[in-house]
């Protein structure tokens, strides 16, 4: 406790996220800050601390970090924390900020107790979806306003990096590395070696040992075929690990990969279809939390443009969605196929290809080929997008227009 009053502050550079008013909502709201590892969440929530300790002192404002190895993970050990808080600074805080609450055992049940029994205005982080609103334990329900931050928006990059305008080169560095603020504030050649050590301990610690997996070697393959790959299906991958003598089932697969969602690892996404069969035999489409990771973790690493424009599109995408957005990929029994269906609710709000390569005719042809069979398919007035690496304009599409749009512009519009 008393390292805390004693303990400088960083001076984080802000973010599009705030969570100072969420603080200050009136009834109080546990407010959960959730997401990837090292995407910035302790940087956010110590942002919102510096913010409060212009009005208020230490004792008022509290944080403690759970991944701190001083700390006992037994039970227990947070009925003690009040009491001893108490004792050190003769109150109990106004503010408390408790950073991946998560690995403690009862913390779901004790923070329940603590909201509603004392004053306190409480903020917990998270890099597990068990502290996020679709998997919020209930007896918190209702009690919890969740806030996801995301590695940086190509807009947070540009600040981060000391960049005033978009440009060609700071984007090609936004679609090779990502936006892991502390990998985009590193020399390029130190770049790939810090996300192989996240990938190391996402493996190791967050799954690995979070889940007791004894065989770490075949999580690392199923981690290495996903990052190398566009599409997924529990039997194709069964069939890879098999082929490079691994031992594992079907229902291990399907749990590594229930896993690397948990912990926001990997996005996939499914066929929008009326047909439950052709939805779960068609293979999903995989996504990454950040577009450093493909470099990270390719058998060789190439620039695959069209692979990292897309999967930025749909981080972007997520970035947008509101609490009734959903979003699918299309494809029809002739093979065309849009890569991103958003819906609100029920209502068809935009179709979106990521196309990297418009200046070639047949590439171009089959992107709008795709936007026009969805279109005449799902029917309604859906705008339709091409997100591009330059070009910029309208085409027409059996009557309707389709907006070109360079990367740049569209990741800045968010």
């Amino acid at each position: 406790m008393a390292e805390w009053k004693e303990r400088k502050l960083p001076e984080p550079v802000a973010r599009d996220v705030d969570i100072t008013r969420d603080l200050g909502l009136n009834p109080s709201k546990i407010v959960a800050v959730t997401g990837f590892r090292r995407v910035g969440k302790t940087w956010l929530v110590l942002h919102a601390v510096r913010h409060l300790l212009e009005r208020f002192s230490r004792t008022d404002v509290v944080y403690i970090n759970f991944e701190d190895e001083r700390i006992p993970q037994r039970a227990g050990f947070l009925s003690e924390l009040l009491p001893a808080i108490k004792q050190a600074y003769g109150r109990l805080p106004k503010y408390l900020f408790l950073d991946e609450l998560h690995v403690m055992p009862d913390w779901s049940r004790w923070l329940r107790r603590v909201y509603d029994t004392e004053d306190i205005r409480l903020c917990v982080t998270g890099s597990s979806s068990k502290v996020s609103s679709h998997e919020l334990p209930t007896e918190l329900r209702g009690r919890a306003l969740e806030r996801t931050l995301h590695p940086l928006s190509y807009r947070e990059y540009l600040r981060f990096s000391g960049d005033e305008l978009p440009s060609s080169s700071s984007l090609a560095g936004y679609l090779a590395y990502g936006g892991m603020p502390e990998v985009v504030l590193m020399p390029a050649e130190r770049k790939l070696d810090v996300l192989q050590e996240y990938l190391r301990t996402l493996i190791r610690r967050d799954i690995a040992e979070r889940y007791r997996i004894k065989n770490e070697e075949s999580l690392s393959a199923v981690v290495r075929l996903l990052l190398n790959s566009t599409y997924f299906s529990i039997s194709k991958t069964y069939h890879s690990l098999k082929s490079m003598q691994y031992e594992v089932g079907k229902s291990t697969v399907q749990r590594y990969l229930e896993y690397l969602e948990d912990a926001y690892f990997l996005r996939s996404l499914f066929v929008l279809s009326p047909k439950v069969k052709h939805q779960m035999q068609t293979s999903r489409k995989v996504y990454v939390v950040d577009n450093g990771f493909i470099a990270a973790g390719s058998v060789a690493f190439s620039r695959n443009t069209a692979r990292l424009l897309e999967n930025a599109v749909l981080m972007e995408l997520v970035r947008r969605l509101g609490p009734d957005d959903r979003v699918n990929f299309w494809r029809n029994y002739n093979g065309k196929e849009v890569d991103f269906v958003v819906r609100r609710s029920d209502l068809l709000k935009e179709l979106i290809q990521s196309c990297a390569e418009v200046s070639n005719p047949e590439t171009l042809a089959r992107e709008l080929s795709g936007l026009k069979a969805a279109a005449k398919e799902l029917g309604g007035e859906a705008g339709m997008t091409v997100v591009t690496m330059d070009e910029e304009g309208e085409r027409k599409v059996a009557g309707r227009v389709v907006r070109m749009v360079p990367a740049w512009k569209w990741l800045m519009s968010g």
